[in-house]
């Protein structure tokens, strides 16, 4: 047996001393030490043995004929089904197999269940979920999942493989989560994987400005928010090429203008959580003339949540309808980014806003009646039951409004109340099929057609899909429900009392930004603006301002390209912003102002390469230095924070700031009696710096990159890994954020070939070997080979880690 199963012991006391003391969501909601340490039922049944069983039979009567799974030596599974609602049920029972607790876990965050488990402390969360329509957006989306039959099998098969892994475990079987919680699996169904994909919507496409930006707006003026705000950086290299010409008519916004009564109006509420900035993604498909053997080549690497268990789980499905290989989500059947014989597909976030807040002028003092287009019109009031553990039920009562639901409720106010209006809430406008069936279609597509056909039903989160084909295709689609709004809509809070104010719709199918076999002989996204200005479509939101300019900056110079240059090159941590950051600062530093010892560091950073290297010093003394440019320069955005949510300026215009204003009044200090330049923020911030640093700190330290677990169990987690990069080079590694899967195929018509790894293990299970095997590799950057055989007679005995047999 592994170390493991006896350093456990310690592990789990430790982790129990470190919840009750540190982690204050799971106190009072752990079980007696006796059930935990209980040999027969307890955490020692979780430690794997070593020896594995060479075949297991498991009775399954939903299924239509006998089917297989055989799992490699990374213990990815090979299924070999008789149908796709086959392999759907076993999907199903594998997730549940290896991430039970995960799925549970996640299920609960989502629809605010968290409670129930954990007691007290999570229900401020478990409310706010709840008030944001997750659930209400759960039921909209599967009534839609529920009414197509292709899709509904397919969820129906899943749910069924779930339960009946479920339905054979006992106590001693559970999760070890389970035991450390006090608490047993329940049957899955389709809703909770409807609640688990609008998890996915919220970690994507719930970032939403419009209360900062007003507050800004309104305390800083329309002169200096001018100043600091500007929507499109001039040195942005946009998704869809500068080439590419917008050919229609566009849809015209309704033409309400924005409230300017509302522009001057900052309001007290709070910011809900949003997704980290960390969530984003690099994807790039380069074309056959500029590889090396005449072949496209896709890359992808989805920037989410590092987790243990990780967020993918890896898996080969074959059928009579398809062969594909890639990364699936425990929860939800199908494989979301992957590839099959004939092309490959990954994701990015596309990032344009589609949650706009909107004021609620209320007809009566109970508020249950509000103003519309002139007429009063009554809520709908949704009440939700949230049990605590422990502690007593609770109902939260939630006004749902044309717009959506009133999140942000304050008892003194009549009129500035704020509904939601989010896409995710939305019922599927497509009716042929859904987002769920997109996968499917894109699991058995043969070409660019039929890659386009299955986007035509995929509408949120708005993903950027990358294709490539073994005939040389390469394309990219800006892809999902965009809506079609007027300059600045969705930038600020908006009347919810006039009509006018709603989106015109959503910009049709053929308009949305897309590109087939650009002239320069790639396609890439990396969370930057989807196109140029001339688009005629307006959209806002934060778009990456560097990544995107690296990747395209390295194709741009690229020829006989080879999957190795694509792995350099997706695991680079070399900085575009760090080299335009210090080129502003360098003319503004007044060397002959510094001691000695500053001079020292200065000359580090000279030397410095802009890689954000693990084993490196200059990059912690420029972190630190540029950290103090920022917050000196922008003090009074700072200060006005701690009372209000204000919007902070991007990084890329203030590096514009100091090229272009240096005189400008912005770089004034106002902890100080005289008038400071950007020159002198400069200088005191370097400084400063100075002080603060330490010549012994390597990146690595200060980065702190971790996969932690779920839970913050520490015991269960990997932490201070060794790792290049941050946020904002290709390899974009920040703290519990970065690559959560790495990918590169080639589409040689001869035989697929791929490479990839995530920073985790195929287990959930902290007592299995395969928990965490792959987090090493996955920091030092290293592949390994994706084996994806053409169908089961060509996986040899030697391949075989043991095999699961399905029986009717």
């Amino acid at each position: 047996m592994r170390v493991f199963k006896f350093s456990l012991v310690f592990g789990i006391l430790i982790g129990l001393i470190l919840l009750l003391n540190t982690h204050a969501p799971f106190q009072s909601s752990l079980p007696a030490l006796g059930k935990v340490l209980n040999p027969f039922t307890g955490f020692w049944q979780n430690a794997e043995s070593d020896a594995i069983p060479a075949k297991l039979d498991i009775k399954a009567t939903a299924l239509s004929e006998p089917a297989e799974v055989l799992f490699d030596e990374r213990l990815v599974p090979h299924i070999f089904a008789g149908s796709n609602a086959d392999a759907a049920f076993i999907q199903g029972y594998l997730h549940a197999m290896h991430r039970l607790w995960q799925m549970d876990i996640s299920m609960r965050a989502a629809g605010g269940r968290l409670s129930e488990v954990l007691g007290a402390r999570t229900l401020e969360r478990d409310i706010n979920q709840r008030k944001k329509g997750m659930t209400y957006a759960a039921e909209n989306a599967l009534r839609a999942w529920l009414s197509n039959p292709e899709e509904a099998a397919l969820l129906q098969a899943y749910v069924a493989g779930v339960n009946t892994y479920i339905e054979q475990l006992q106590p001693k079987d559970y999760p070890i989560e389970f035991k450390l919680l006090g608490y047993q699996p329940e049957k899955w169904t389709p809703m909770k994987s409807a609640l688990f994909l609008k998890s996915m919507a919220e970690s994507l496409c719930f970032r939403h400005q419009d209360l900062q930006s007003s507050n800004a707006y309104a305390l800083l003026g329309e002169e200096t928010f001018e100043l600091l705000y500007p929507e499109y950086n001039p040195k942005q290299s946009p998704i869809i090429p500068e080439t590419v010409e917008f050919d229609f008519e566009a849809r015209e916004p309704f033409p309400a203008p924005i409230d300017s009564n509302l522009l001057g109006l900052a309001l007290p509420y709070e910011s809900l959580d949003l997704p980290p900035e960390g969530n984003g993604s690099n994807n790039w498909a380069v074309a056959p003339q500029k590889t090396a053997a005449g072949h496209a080549i896709l890359c992808s690497d989805p920037h989410l949540g590092l987790t243990l268990p990780s967020i993918w789980y890896e898996t080969h499905i074959s059928t009579p309808e398809l062969n594909v290989y890639g990364v699936s989500l425990p929860s939800a059947p199908g494989i979301l980014i992957g590839f099959n014989q004939y092309i490959a597909w990954a994701e990015t976030n596309v990032g344009h806003d589609v949650l706009d807040w909107y004021t609620i002028d209320w007809a009566n003092s109970e508020k249950t009646a509000y103003y519309y287009e002139g007429e009063t019109l009554r809520v709908d009031i949704r009440r939700d039951t949230i049990r605590v553990k422990g502690g007593e039920t609770h109902i939260e009562e939630t006004k749902y409004t044309v717009w959506g639901p009133v999140v942000y409720e304050d008892s003194t106010s009549q009129y500035q109340d704020l509904a939601m209006r989010w896409i995710a809430h939305d019922p599927p406008v497509e009716k042929s099929f859904y987002d769920l069936e997109t996968f499917w279609r894109l699991m058995a597509a043969k070409n660019h057609q039929d890659y386009q056909q299955a986007l035509r039903g995929y509408e949120s989160p708005a993903q950027n899909f990358a294709f490539a084909s073994t005939t040389g295709d390469v394309a990219i689609t800006v892809n999902g429900s965009l809506p079609v709004k007027r300059d600045q809509q969705g930038r600020f809070i908006q009347d919810g009392s006039e009509s006018e104010n709603a989106w015109n719709g959503y910009i049709p199918r053929d308009q949305i930004p897309q590109v087939l076999n650009p002239e320069r002989g790639f396609i890439s996204s990396a969370n930057q603006h989807s196109t140029d200005e001339d688009y005629p479509y307006y959209y806002n939101a934060g778009f990456d301002d560097y990544r995107g300019r690296t990747v395209n900056g390295y194709l741009d110079t690229m020829n006989n390209i080879t999957v190795e240059d694509m792995m350099r090159m997706q695991t680079s941590a070399y900085s575009l912003y760090a080299r335009e950051a210090l080129a502003a600062c360098w003319p503004l530093l007044d060397e002959t102002r510094l001691s000695e010892e500053e001079r020292a560091a200065l000359q580090l950073l000279k030397g410095w390469d802009h890689h954000f290297t693990a084993s490196a010093h200059a990059p912690v003394l420029f972190e630190i230095w540029q950290d103090s440019v920022y917050r000196m320069t922008f003090d009074e955005i700072f200060s006005l924070a701690k009372e209000q949510a204000m919007l902070y300026p991007e990084n890329w215009r203030l590096i514009e700031l100091l090229e272009t204003a240096p005189e400008n009044a912005i770089f004034d200090y106002q902890e100080t009696q005289t008038v400071e330049t950007a020159a002198d923020i400069v200088l005191m911030a370097f400084q400063k710096a100075v002080k603060n640093w330490s010549e012994e700190e390597t990146w690595a330290e200060r980065n702190q990159a971790s996969v932690n677990h779920v839970a913050g169990i520490a015991p269960f987690s990997r932490s201070n890994l060794d790792m290049n990069g941050n946020g904002v080079t290709i390899n974009a590694t920040r703290r519990d954020h970065g690559p959560s899967w790495r990918m590169i195929v080639e589409m040689d018509p001869d035989g697929v070939r791929a490479n990839g790894l995530y920073p985790g293990g195929q287990s959930g299970n902290p007592g299995s070997r395969y928990y965490d095997n792959m987090v090493d590799d996955w920091a030092d950057g290293r592949y390994q080979e994706l084996f994806f055989p053409k169908n089961q007679q060509a996986i040899s005995e030697d391949k075989v880690l043991f095999t699961l047999r399905f029986t009717k």
